[in-house]
């Protein structure tokens, strides 16, 4: 299905879950606590786990949420009739020309954001999307993979999750989102065995964000979404670059694969050359441990991604090569350009080299697909 002579790899890929996954997969124990969706393609991330509505802005009157979801049907009609299902995915993926997904949930990026989840369910509402997923992925596990949700809350189970989708059913990533869960860093040694066991599994760990939550997000306290959207997405990832990378998690372990997901790559120049500025001027009395510059350390074993119309974009492509840099179309979410996503892209003033790159080559070694 190669396009412009290239093979196409979507690093990030959503999929909408149906209203009741966690009501039919989940740990009998937690059914009546199990999340639920609302009905209607108008709301097809919202999620409401013990009480609580996430995102936040569905619940409110007369909310831009449910109307920005519903002016979409004539795009995504052809996965709303069929409930969004595995073979109207590889519709999607048709229509955009592409070959291969690595998928992301929807409503699971809210599933777990809350510092109130105890442990033992946060494990639970993650076996539970893992187990549906699966079940999803298996109508083309050649073109269909999964991220598998793990939870902040246990690293035990968070490790034990991550060992079980890769060994079990060949999963290529774990995700979570990049805010912290009780205040704790990612650089703190408590997740070092998350970090140790993706190392040794060789998958993929990815942060990816999601619309307003109970967790601490970069931007929350403005008063509408056109503001704080703005924020969330790449300045999350900036923090959690920071964190991964100046917070020694890379120096740790020189062979975990970090993905920053959908929140832009424009950043990433300006960023890396900071970090390295402020590593050169204090390193004598902090964070000794790096031996190498940051930057280094970024283009060594971290990725970020690219949104198809991003004409910023080239300046991070010219610094860095070409390499560090994920193509996404987002689909099927409001701000996606399905299905143009892919054409929008071969727009940008990049070179065939750094398209293929991005369209295929480091999408491949950042989940180790051939």
């Amino acid at each position: 299905m190669a396009r412009n002579g290239m093979k196409i790899m979507d690093s990030d890929m959503h999929i909408i879950e149906p209203p009741d996954l966690w009501e039919r997969y989940i740990d009998p124990k937690f059914r009546d606590r199990a999340p639920k969706g609302w009905l209607g393609h108008e709301n097809p991330s919202v999620l409401e786990i013990d009480g609580r509505v996430y995102p936040k802005s569905a619940k409110r009157a007369n909310s831009n949420y449910q109307k920005m979801y519903g002016a979409l049907y004539e795009r995504y009609k052809h996965a709303i009739e069929q409930g969004y299902d595995a073979p109207s995915q590889l519709v999607g993926m048709d229509n955009e020309g592409i070959d291969v997904a690595v998928l992301f949930p929807t409503r699971g990026l809210y599933a777990l954001a809350s510092d109130e989840i105890e442990p033992d369910f946060a494990a639970a509402i993650s076996r539970a999307y893992n187990d549906w997923l699966a079940d999803f992925c298996s109508t083309d596990t050649s073109r269909l993979h999964g991220a598998a949700m793990v939870p902040p809350h246990d690293v035990e189970a968070a490790v034990a999750e991550t060992r079980r989708m890769v060994k079990d059913h060949g999963f290529k990533a774990i995700f979570m989102r990049p805010n912290p869960v009780g205040g704790r860093n990612w650089s703190d040694p408590h997740y070092d065995p998350l970090w140790r066991e993706a190392e040794e599994l060789g998958i993929a760990v990815c942060f990816h964000e999601g619309g307003d939550v109970d967790l601490p997000q970069t931007g929350d306290h403005f008063p509408n979404a056109m503001m704080s959207h703005t924020c969330t997405h790449p300045m999350a990832m900036m923090l959690a670059a920071v964190d991964m990378i100046g917070g020694g998690v890379c120096q740790r372990f020189p062979k975990l694969r970090v993905g920053f997901l959908e929140g832009n790559c424009s950043w990433a120049p300006f960023l890396f050359w900071r970090l390295d500025e402020h590593h050169e001027w204090r390193h004598e009395w902090e964070g000794k441990e790096l031996k190498l510059k940051p930057s280094e350390y970024f283009q060594r074993q971290c990725w970020l991604s690219i949104e198809c119309d991003e004409e910023p974009a080239k300046y991070a492509v010219d610094k860095f090569g070409g390499g560090n840099i994920v193509f996404s179309t987002d689909y099927p979410h409001g701000d996606s350009k399905y299905p143009e996503s892919v054409n929008s892209f071969f727009k940008l003033p990049l070179s065939e080299d750094a398209q293929r790159k991005i369209m295929w080559d480091n999408c491949a070694a950042l989940y180790d697909i051939q």
